[in-house]
């Protein structure tokens, strides 16, 4: 028997008491519906995407939240690292995504060098961004981010902020560092106060410690997303390429494949090749009378 607590008549027609929920004719996932779902203690997941195949599929899958990341960097444009991709490179990617989903929150990702100077930039970047389709978007920074973070926030712009490990401060950090240990730990939570504080919807902890993620999860009312961050953030988020195995060599510690796509693909584009060369295709049934 289903509860009242979740018939829609209780939820009213544009609610979703539940992220996991059926993905056809249900209204967009909005970023109310994720603090509530940290409310009641719901898990939810979310993913990279950059085109309209992976952004369609994802949300079939029922995958709430959809992030068109800087990392199109070096999943798209071949870059060595995030600092490189640009507003301009970024922006069809997020219309592609926002085009081809019906449920799914998407959020856009504010690349290196688009906000830093100042909350004057940062809204011009981020209207771009909405102008585009995002529902939402992203940047990298706790304290020091909080100006840029309150002024979008209170333009009518939802923000998702970026804390522990910072990919476009990779410099700065000293490279690939897991963040929080020892010391380190009172300035990750600081950090992520301050993104709470300026009114940020949600806050990704990339590379901190598991203690401290826990821990901040525990303390703040919005949700948390972890990317080598513990079992025991509010949400989880993995690069796509990563999670289905389309990018080779070994992964981070904190990526788990859930398929091998790289090896079916190559596999399919040999079978093609060798069907070619040997005249079996096309056939019959693949020509016009």
């Amino acid at each position: 028997m289903t509860s009242s607590s979740n018939s829609p008549q209780a939820h009213g027609a544009d609610e979703i008491p539940s992220l996991y929920g059926p993905g056809k004719n249900v209204k967009r996932v909005r970023t109310r519906h994720l603090i509530e779902a940290k409310e009641r203690g719901e898990k939810w997941a979310m993913l990279t995407s950059y085109d309209m195949y992976t952004a369609a599929l994802f949300d079939e899958a029922g995958i709430p939240a959809l992030l068109v990341g800087d990392s199109a960097a070096n999943n798209v444009y071949g870059y060595e690292t995030t600092l490189q991709v640009s507003v301009d490179e970024l922006v069809p990617l997020v219309a592609a995504v926002a085009r081809s989903t019906e449920r799914t929150l998407v959020i856009a990702d504010m690349p290196f060098g688009s906000y830093e100077s100042g909350p004057v930039q940062a809204l011009e970047t981020a209207v771009r961004f909405m102008k585009a389709g995002a529902h939402a978007v992203k940047l990298e920074g706790g304290r020091r981010m909080a100006e840029q973070i309150r002024a979008l926030t209170n333009a009518g712009i939802p923000v998702m902020g970026h804390i522990g490990f910072t990919p476009q401060s990779e410099h700065a950090v000293g490279g690939y560092r897991v963040q929080g240990r020892d010391a380190q730990a009172a300035e990750v939570e600081a950090d992520a106060h301050a993104v709470a504080e300026a009114g940020a919807f949600a806050v990704v902890l990339e590379m901190v410690t598991a203690s401290v993620a826990a821990e901040i999860t525990k303390q703040l009312p919005i949700p948390t997303v972890g990317i080598g961050a513990g079992p025991d953030t509010d949400a989880q988020v993995l690069v796509w390429q990563d999670m289905a195995g389309l990018r080779r060599g070994r992964p981070q510690r904190f990526v788990k494949r859930y398929a091998e796509v790289a090896d079916v693909l190559q596999d399919a584009a040999k079978a093609f090749a060798d069907e070619v060369r040997a005249g079996e295709f096309p056939t019959k049934a693949h020509s016009f009378e």
